[in-house]
């Protein structure tokens, strides 16, 4: 071949195809057999074909790029949202551009919005996990486009996929329950975060169905620091436990350090649990039991659910809960 580039009649000569079998191919087309499909896409990758997409979005009004505006990115849970996504979003044959906000205030996340349209999007994937931001607000920001937002409130009239936070919050009260212990302290997430809140409804819910509460309710930032400063807090005032729920496994790991260096054996005293499932939670010491959240179904959900949206944009909204699963380690143990 010359430097030229190469066209879908150059890989259709190559693999002895008919240029309408390759543009299938090209765009994801459901039939085409295996094989076929399998050789048209050796012969692009040896040829070096790339499709032009200005010409593609002009024929199919779509440019196959998908908009994702962020918050909190700086944060796990965030962030694989935004990694599997992006992930899932190739797989489907599309481009996705991230737009972040560093704080969740309207004003910002319009601005940040407005610099995300300027590229011809097909759809939005929003990620704004705050209180703050109303039902009337993701509908403003959206506009006419396809959208589905990442994390909401149950019940929302708005297309959404996440985690089953208040089940979570369940999982821990009745395995916590099931070991024994009833002097549960809770380090909770930024009360303003959809998801700290339905983890601590869902704890406080379940265990007040066994009729108790949690000894002592303290928030921490989602960081490290703020679980060994709030534990340390716990103690200095006295309180009394043997389990601590965690809402999420960075501040578990900072509340390990406090019980540690507060002489309190974790789990022979106080028995300790968190929440994402980190890939060190499983090093620690001792090694972590936490719950453990889907991101990757959450990633492959959201853009399913764009797409679904693009291609019937008056469906009914739909929200997808994805199930969250505890991960029994040994920070946890019956009680004493």
């Amino acid at each position: 071949m010359s430097d030229r580039r190469a066209t879908l009649h150059d890989v259709a000569r190559h693999c002895s195809v008919s240029y309408q079998t390759v543009s299938r191919v090209v765009n994801n087309h459901p039939y085409v057999a295996p094989e076929t499909r399998e050789r048209v896409l050796k012969a692009i990758d040896e040829l070096g074909y790339r499709p032009n997409r200005a010409a593609q979005s002009l024929a199919a009004n779509q440019s196959h790029v998908l908009g994702m505006l962020t918050f909190g990115i700086e944060n796990y849970g965030p962030a694989q949202v935004m990694i599997h996504t992006e992930q899932a979003a190739r797989a489907a044959g599309y481009d996705l551009i991230f737009v972040h906000t560093p704080d969740s205030r309207v004003e910002s996340l319009r601005a940040a919005l407005n610099r995300l349209l300027h590229w011809q999007v097909d759809g939005l994937i929003l990620i704004t996990p705050l209180t703050n931001i109303s039902l009337d607000d993701v509908r403003s920001l959206s506009g006419d486009y396809p959208m589905v937002q990442i994390g909401l409130e149950r019940g929302a009239s708005v297309p959404s996929v996440g985690v089953n936070q208040h089940r979570g919050g369940e999982l821990v009260a009745d395995y916590l329950l099931s070991l024994g212990h009833e002097q549960i302290a809770e380090l909770a997430g930024p009360d303003d975060w959809f998801d700290a809140a339905e983890r601590h409804h869902g704890f406080v819910t379940r265990l007040g169905k066994a009729n108790t509460a949690p000894v002592a309710t303290v928030h921490g930032d989602w960081s490290s620091r703020s679980g060994y400063h709030a534990i340390q807090t716990l103690i200095a005032a006295g309180k009394q436990f043997t389990a601590l729920f965690c809402a999420n496994d960075q501040m578990a790991i900072g509340a390990l350090q406090a019980l540690s260096e507060a002489g309190r054996r974790v789990p022979e005293d106080v028995s300790v649990i968190g929440f994402d499932d980190i890939p060190e939670a499983a090093y620690l010491i001792p090694p972590l039991t936490t719950v453990r959240q889907d991101f990757a179904a959450v990633g492959q959900q959201g853009i399913a659910g764009l797409l679904q949206r693009i291609a019937e944009p008056d469906g009914e909204p739909q929200q997808t809960h994805i199930e969250p699963t505890l991960i029994e380690r040994q920070s946890t143990a019956p009680r004493k």
